[in-house]
């Protein structure tokens, strides 16, 4: 199976190109890398030319504009790379009977459900803000391209997951670390958001589930890819913190505390969907520990590769 990967140098672009890496479905050639200047979200239409030349069998769409503030600031410009720019493409796999697995979030829903349930694949969407707009505007698009794919056509899959982290930094872990650090060396507490609670998922884990999608042909439909377990903002700053021996007292304050451009959900638990091998996703901690040496790393100041 040729496989192609767009935002192949992002967060889960990069893990999705190492899983590919190592599946024997991948074949001997691996993944197919689509990053810019090749693909352009400014300019999709310029996806027909890759499509030609590297004749992938299906291609994961893992690239998007993921900055929730300046989404909310420049909602056209959001609404046009996470929207219609998927569409476009979904379009061209389309045509070119290529099956499309488009990269969404658990942003789609408002985060306003009070029963302790995790969001479904069927549950209503309602985004509060304009990057869960852009991004739901790029599933319903997609949607609309595949809309006439019959039984034997090419496949459409929207996978959702939330709370990406790991391992390749500027991540939640990442910043909370080096604000901890301020925190400590001004002799002061760290503040930290108690009322946002979701689905820390570790980027390597949600690759290799959709490389287990894939390879048992189950690449079609809705799926929420996420580690197992829940946590606040503030429980995930302590298991970082804990795990890099940095010892900072930590105050919960409410979201309302924060002043930013994006209004993010309160409620972002996404419910895992089953995969073929029936074994869900690990907990979020245990993922989290595989971090743990860099986490100790960067907080004794050493380099991350070191």
């Amino acid at each position: 199976m040729r496989v192609a990967v767009t935002g192949a140098r992002g967060r889960l672009g990069q893990a999705l190109v190492a899983a590919l890496s190592e599946a024997p479905l991948s074949g001997p050639g691996g993944p197919i890398a689509w990053s810019r200047p090749e693909l352009d979200l400014d300019a999709p239409a310029g996806a027909i030319r890759l499509l030609r030349r590297d004749r992938p069998d299906v291609v994961v769409h893992a690239a998007a504009w993921t900055d929730v503030d300046r989404c909310a600031r420049d909602p056209a410009t959001a609404l046009h790379r996470n929207g219609a720019a998927t569409g476009t493409l979904a379009a061209m796999c389309m045509a070119a009977r290529v099956g499309f697995v488009l990269i969404s979030t658990n942003e789609v829903f408002d985060g306003r459900r009070s029963d302790g349930r995790g969001y479904g694949p069927d549950d209503r969407t309602g985004p509060i803000n304009a990057y869960g707009s852009s991004k739901l505007a790029g599933e319903e698009s997609a949607r609309r391209a595949f809309a006439d794919s019959g039984h034997d056509g090419p496949r459409l899959a929207i996978v959702r997951t939330a709370w990406l982290f790991g391992p390749r930094g500027d991540d939640f872990p990442a910043k909370i670390l080096a604000a901890a650090l301020h925190a400590s060396s001004a002799g002061t507490s760290l503040q930290v958001v108690g009322d946002e609670i979701g689905s820390p998922s570790y980027a390597p884990d949600v690759a290799a589930a959709i490389v287990e999608l894939l390879a048992a042909g189950a690449a079609q439909g809705v799926h929420h890819l996420v580690n197992g377990g829940i946590a606040s903002r503030a429980d995930w700053a302590r298991e970082v913190l804990r795990l890099a021996d940095v010892a900072v007292e930590i105050d919960e304050v409410p979201a309302a505390a924060w002043v930013r451009a994006s209004t993010p959900p309160r409620w972002s638990v996404l419910e895992p969907t089953p995969l073929p091998s029936g074994e869900p996703l690990r907990a979020w901690q245990t993922a989290l520990a595989d971090e743990a040496a860099t986490l100790r790393r960067a907080a004794r100041g050493a380099p991350v590769g070191g």
